[in-house]
């Protein structure tokens, strides 16, 4: 497995700055650790003392997070740099794809099954399974945590993971 510490991010850092600074980012990576700690009574990151200061430091973590919708076809709606990276994506890529093309057509029956289940869990840890890269690469991940997220009225609002072990295959 690698951990993504030992992976150089190639992403222009002008847009990096900006996905993370944005409103949406910002409340949306609030609703991130939130939901978490509602499942899993885990924090996302310790010791930020700010909403934007939690939002920056999650976007440059160590670890990779992202996270989808609740549409028919949920589509990715937030990806750290390490996500983005992993994925071969650009921000404005990344939130324009269905989280189903994440995975190998082999492999979305599977996946498929997996969001069920943290659905009407609340969460999964220990996860693992293969992924693809916007390039074809394939890679499985493991020990990965999968949650729904909940609105501050706790409404459901999508699903996220966080992982930070991977191997190329």
């Amino acid at each position: 497995m690698i951990d993504c510490r030992s992976v150089e991010f190639h992403i222009h850092a002008r847009k990096m700055d900006a996905a993370w600074k944005t409103d949406f980012v910002i409340a949306h990576t609030a609703g991130l650790a939130r939901s978490l700690k509602h499942w899993t009574g885990r924090d996302l990151l310790s010791g930020a003392k700010s909403a934007e200061e939690l939002a920056q430091k999650v976007f440059a973590a160590p670890f990779v997070l992202v996270s989808h919708g609740m549409e028919a076809d949920p589509i990715l709606n937030y990806g750290n740099a390490a996500a983005l990276a992993l994925w071969e994506m650009s921000w404005d890529e990344l939130i324009r794809t269905p989280s189903r093309l994440t995975a190998e057509a082999p492999n979305r029956v599977e996946r498929a099954r997996l969001l069920a289940a943290v659905t009407a869990r609340g969460f999964i840890d220990d996860y693992a399974g293969v992924r693809i890269s916007k390039t074809s690469r394939r890679f499985r991940i493991a020990r990965a945590t999968v949650w729904n997220l909940l609105t501050e009225a706790g409404q459901p609002c999508g699903q996220a993971a966080l992982f930070d072990q991977w191997e190329f295959l």
